[in-house]
């Protein structure tokens, strides 16, 4: 990546101290004291996160799976789209977002696409994260079926008309960061005649953990 045109790129500057201020079950706050260079110094608390996946699951007659979750810390039931950590060591991307589809939809799908990727907070925070477009949907058999459990028991799903899905979200219905920038993402793609889409597997130099 490079500095040319409108394209973030990487540019990692030195880090002079690395200190773990709590360690926790997910991800760990951490402390690094900075060289900015020409002398400028400065330290950062930030969550180190494994980051994530997202899936955006589109059937044939143009509508998107919705999945209604609790999450706890602001205390409201959210219209997410299937998505799970990278907590799996050497996992790939895409074969994560497979497995979330699975585990929290019961799906497949034939055809996997890239759909956007974004920063959730990078202000504060190293979780990077991924949509994928996934079309040629079927239903897993229920003997293969994974068994839920926690918050993930039990959550409503829904089958939405992409535009109604668009609707929702400019009309602030929708809240969750992967959902509302999935499905804005595939609005766009779809008016785009899907020109826009990219290999599942395209570089992801923004993760730093499939930086190198």
């Amino acid at each position: 990546m490079t500095s040319d045109g409108l394209e973030d790129f990487v540019a990692e500057r030195p880090v002079l101290a690395h200190d773990v201020v709590h360690e926790g079950y997910i991800w760990n706050i951490v402390r690094d004291k900075v060289d900015l260079g020409e002398g400028g110094q400065v330290t950062r608390e930030l969550m180190d996160h494994p980051g994530a996946v997202t899936v955006l699951a589109l059937d044939e007659s143009d509508r998107v799976l919705m999945i209604r979750q609790y999450r706890h810390p602001v205390g409201m039931e959210l219209w997410e789209l299937p998505a799970g950590l990278l907590d799996v060591p050497g996992e790939n991307p895409v074969e994560a977002a497979k497995r979330e589809l699975l585990e929290e939809a019961d799906l497949r799908a034939s055809e996997w696409s890239l759909l956007a990727e974004w920063f959730n907070s990078p202000g504060g925070s190293n979780e990077a994260l991924r949509c994928y477009l996934a079309r040629g949907i079927s239903e897993v058999p229920e003997a293969e079926r994974y068994q839920r459990g926690e918050e993930e028991l039990n959550m409503p799903t829904r089958w939405v008309p992409l535009d109604e899905a668009r609707d929702a979200v400019l009309a602030g219905k929708i809240h969750n960061p992967g959902a509302v920038i999935g499905i804005l993402a595939a609005v766009a793609a779809r008016d785009a005649g899907w020109k826009t889409l990219r290999p599942a597997d395209a570089p992801w130099p923004a993760h730093r953990h499939y930086r190198h």
